[in-house]
């Protein structure tokens, strides 16, 4: 069977069919693909901040405690330093 003009200009067409829906089907995956990217980063910055906000709890309390101990120091130092009593009896 000979190919006519028209036989080759519906397969022309139909080759740019062809190219032009795989090039669409494959910007849909990248769609989905980046949604999933997206999603995936969203869950990161959640869990990054939810970390950065435990850690500076932390850090609050660690300087809170040691506010404490600067607060007794001056009186453990003060009974180090006393004169030992003798016991009774």
């Amino acid at each position: 069977m000979f190919l006519t003009k028209q036989h080759l200009k519906t397969a022309s067409k139909l080759g740019v069919a062809l190219v032009v829906t795989a090039g669409l089907s494959a910007c849909a995956t990248y769609k989905d693909e980046f949604a999933t990217i997206n999603s995936r980063l969203d869950s990161l910055d959640t869990k990054v901040q939810g970390a950065a906000q435990s850690a500076e709890q932390a850090n609050q309390s660690a300087q809170q405690a040691n506010q404490r101990l600067d607060a007794i120091e001056g009186r453990v130092q003060q009974l180090e330093s006393a004169p030992r009593r003798v016991p009774r009896g």
